[in-house]
């Protein structure tokens, strides 16, 4: 079941308007890709399941709120980025990458999607002024590496169910990168939402590195 369907199935409460913009941005984003090479060809064929859903795990276990902050390090295309402002329209999204083909392509679809919660960033994370209630990420680097890099990046606080704090999608074990951070975290099986085979070793950890 590729298309918008995979996501009405786990996410049947949308409204109208964001499964369009989902299947615009997917639209938009397989269009920059044969120019730019986001992702491979063989996983643009796996768009829904391999991105669009596996960012929107996010929404499975965080409720952003309006008004929060949230960064997106090392968004590359986007993601999950921008599968998640859809879904927060009052979230203020702030997408960061230090390739600049990877911010403009971003750029170009944000043109597409009319979104006014998202602002595109070309700099690395440790040149970008402020705090945010929350980072998300899909494997950038390994762990204590985004530890250092995020230090005085998320401030403390708790507007929602979950604290502030780093928000991790990431497939293996990385119990030792969490023995090293020594910080308090929890972690979710994505196989527990989605049973496609893609999800059998991926995991979304929250990591309490708020300062």
């Amino acid at each position: 079941m590729e298309g918008i369907d995979i996501i009405k199935a786990h996410f049947p409460d949308l409204t109208l308007d964001k499964y369009e913009r989902l299947e615009t941005l997917v639209a938009v984003f397989l269009d920059t890709n044969d120019q730019i090479n986001l992702i491979s060809r063989k996983d643009a064929e796996h768009i829904w399941t391999r991105h669009i859903l596996h960012s929107l795990s996010v929404a499975k276990m965080a409720d952003f709120q309006k008004g929060m902050k949230v960064a997106d390090v090392g968004t590359g295309g986007g993601l999950p980025g921008l599968p998640l402002a859809i879904l927060f329209p009052e979230t203020e999204f702030t997408l960061i990458d230090s390739v600049g083909k990877k911010i403009k392509a971003v750029n170009h679809m944000l043109e597409s999607l009319d979104l006014e919660n998202v602002t595109a960033v070309n700099k690395r994370m440790e040149e970008v002024k402020g705090s945010f209630d929350f980072v998300v990420s899909r494997a950038v680097k390994p762990l204590p590496m985004m530890h250092e890099w995020l230090k005085g990046k998320i401030k403390k606080g708790n507007k929602g169910e979950l604290p502030n704090g780093l928000i991790y999608i990431k497939g293996g074990d990385y119990q030792q990168e969490l023995d090293l951070i020594g910080c308090n975290y929890r972690y979710w099986y994505l196989d527990d939402w989605f049973d496609d085979p893609f999800f059998e070793t991926k995991k979304i950890v929250w990591l309490d590195i708020a300062r």
